[in-house]
């Protein structure tokens, strides 16, 4: 009884005994009230707030994001890896209960005695067991602890890059789903093109065959024809590799892709500001998953500390053994032990302090990654900010020279055909018309591209599709009366 109480009064002692390690405390970063290319008064309300299918009013692409986010493959294996990280979760807080084993086994033996003279006849016997065993290491040192943080800021580390999958997956498909439009637009401009230099050609055949005209401005028609004629033939190309890109994202083999609003009918979200810069340390994924990945690294230097001490815990066993079977479980049991353990090291070669100096620097280096995250995310907003910015004033530009270029077009034409202008003057203009109506498309899908990059760059998207994880309990909510 004494020896019972001794060891129990141990027991509470150590439970109660204050652990090692670092206390983790979020690095202080030099985060700026504003945003470099931001214009306007920040305001907490921020773009990133909207849910996908506010953003873009277009119900094709709200479908396609939708079908992406249940069948992607990168999704799937992303919310695998949360379930992995869970179930390493669960191993690592194992260690906090006592361990219950057992140990069965049953065996046969024969012996002679070497001290008779005469020649006697080995003994023959069976032997049976059953022992139950109980293994419960004490976290004296927070070694325990310590390891199961870590392997809960791992399993927080793992959603919150399930969230940037999410994330990064709506950014894509909107990207892709704009550039596959704008194909199909310069494609349609491209059809346009050829219709109007067949009728330039037919023009000039026509002056030709009356004497009016040399050979050479049909041979400039029929070469400008040539050409936007493999321009088209190359833009459908690309846009069945884009179809078949953004069936991948889909999860799903290659076909065509549905339409909805052309590229010019997309409308632009309302002006929303982007909200202040410190909130990016909350709302970006891959910010918070480096926060957790730190918090990690902290808590295994608590790990790491520990280790330099003693593992101390209690060992028990019981059960029996006989010769008969049916013996064995009779009775109150004929074995068992219960003591105290303490295992610590003494010599190692060094290898302790190499470990705690390896944690310290693996440290070092997830809180310059934290850092560097943060810096990335600033950058990215920027741009996204000056891109709205300076593509806008681009479109008005490109707008301005398309009308003229039409004009242009138009009024070449009618000299040309009264006599007053020669042939270079209508290929010329339509040879400039082309290009121009090509940069426009282009500067509508940057636009767009744009307003992705910025959201993506504020961390939205997510919030509207990705929960908070169901965790599983600490130790503490374990033990907790």
């Amino acid at each position: 009884m004494k020896t019972l109480a001794v060891i129990s009064l141990f027991t509470i002692t150590c439970l109660t005994s204050c652990s090692f390690g670092p206390l983790y405390q979020r690095p202080i970063l030099d985060v700026p009230e504003d945003y470099r290319s931001h214009i306007g008064v920040s305001e907490s309300t921020s773009f990133a707030d909207l849910p996908w299918w506010e953003v873009f009013h277009d119900d094709v692409l709200t479908g396609l994001i939708g079908e992406a986010l249940q069948n992607n493959y990168d999704l799937r294996i992303a919310a695998s890896r949360v379930e992995q990280a869970r179930a390493l979760y669960g191993v690592a807080r194992a260690d906090f209960f006592p361990q219950i084993g057992y140990d069965v086994g049953a065996g046969y033996s024969r012996t002679i005695s070497q001290l008779s003279v005469v020649n006697l006849p080995g003994q023959e016997t069976d032997a049976f067991r059953a022992i139950f065993t109980l293994t419960w290491e004490l976290d004296v040192w927070g070694r325990i602890r310590h390891s199961t943080d870590a392997a809960m800021a791992d399993l927080l580390a793992s959603e919150e890059f399930r969230r940037g999958v999410v994330l990064s997956l709506v950014s894509d498909v909107a990207q892709a789903y704009f550039e596959l439009r704008e194909l199909d637009l310069e494609l349609e401009i491209a059809r346009r093109t050829i219709d109007s230099y067949q009728k330039t050609l037919d023009l000039f055949s026509r002056r030709l065959q009356l004497g009016a005209a040399s050979k050479l401005e049909a041979a400039r028609a029929e070469a400008a024809l040539a050409n936007t004629s493999a321009v088209s033939v190359n833009l459908e190309r690309l846009i069945v590799a884009k179809e078949n890109q953004i069936a991948l994202l889909l999860g799903r083999p290659p076909r065509p892709i549905p339409r909805g609003a052309v590229l010019t009918d997309l409308m632009f979200p309302p002006d929303t500001p982007p909200g202040l810069p410190s909130q990016l340390l909350e709302r970006r994924p891959d910010i918070r998953q480096a926060e957790q990945t730190l918090i990690a690294a902290n808590a295994r230097i608590g790990v790491a500390q520990a280790n330099f001490f003693p593992r101390i815990g209690l060992i028990s066993l019981f059960g029996g053994a006989n010769e008969d079977i049916e013996k064995v479980f009779q009775h109150n049991g004929n074995i068992w032990s219960v003591a105290g353990q303490m295992i610590g090291p003494l010599i190692q070669g060094g290898r302790l302090t190499s470990t705690y100096q390896a944690t310290v620097a693996q440290w070092e280096q997830e809180k310059l990654r934290y850092e560097q995250s943060v810096i990335t995310a600033l950058q990215e907003v920027s741009n996204a900010l000056i891109n709205q910015q300076k593509l806008a004033e681009v479109r008005k530009d490109l707008e301005r020279g398309v009308a003229a270029y039409r004009e242009a077009v138009r009024l070449s034409t009618l000299r040309y055909s009264g006599g007053f202008a020669g042939y270079f003057e209508v290929i010329e203009s339509q040879q400039l018309l082309f290009p121009t109506e090509v940069a426009l498309a282009q500067t509508r899908r940057d636009q767009l591209i744009a307003v992705v990059q910025l959201y993506k760059a504020l961390g939205g998207g997510w919030t509207a599709y990705a929960d908070q994880p169901q965790l599983p309990l600490r130790w503490e909510e374990v033990v907790r009366p």
